[in-house]
């Protein structure tokens, strides 16, 4: 709407002589009172004081508002920082707990372990006993190599007399 109006005014200028231009004023009056003097509008003095206190205030809102701004942002650092910190922590603790729980198991089954196996006392008694064995295997041995020899150097006796008679 204000394009339009502008366009209307470009064109009037533009193509009308001066006398038959069309002023903003409708009444007559108005058009042709020429104006003396616009009357001059009285500014209060600001005092140096009040200026002064005013620029302070500013001044001083202006920073405490930047640094909250820079307060609340910090604080937004600080907090993810912490959360991550915190997430962190929890994946450490899930990794250290499921440490201990293998460590346990071992610890158990190693318990197991070294409640069914045998210990160097166990081995050593099982040594003497075996190494008795064996001995009392070898003079059996000996007794029965003995005992067959025997019976050989029968048996070779009688091959060497004439007349032998076997009975059985």
């Amino acid at each position: 709407m204000a394009s339009n109006s502008l366009r209307c005014l470009k064109l009037t200028r533009n193509t009308l002589p001066h006398s038959q231009r069309r002023f903003l004023t409708t009444s007559r009056s108005l058009r042709n009172e020429i104006p003396v003097g616009t009357p001059a509008i009285q500014k209060k003095p600001i005092g140096g004081l009040r200026g002064g206190i005013v620029g302070f205030l500013f001044g001083f809102s202006l920073a405490s508002s930047f640094a909250a701004y820079q307060l609340l942002d910090e604080y937004k650092q600080a907090s993810a920082a912490l959360q991550a910190s915190v997430n962190e922590l929890k994946l450490s603790t899930e990794q250290v707990t499921t440490q201990v729980r293998r460590i346990e198991a071992v610890e158990k089954d190693l318990k197991a372990l070294s409640d069914a196996s045998a210990s160097k006392e166990d081995i050593s008694r099982v040594r003497s006993e075996m190494k008795k064995l064996y001995d009392g295997l070898n003079v059996e041995f000996l007794d029965l190599r003995t005992y067959v020899w025997g019976i050989q150097q029968d048996v070779h006796s009688l091959t060497k007399k004439d007349s032998t008679t076997v009975r059985i």
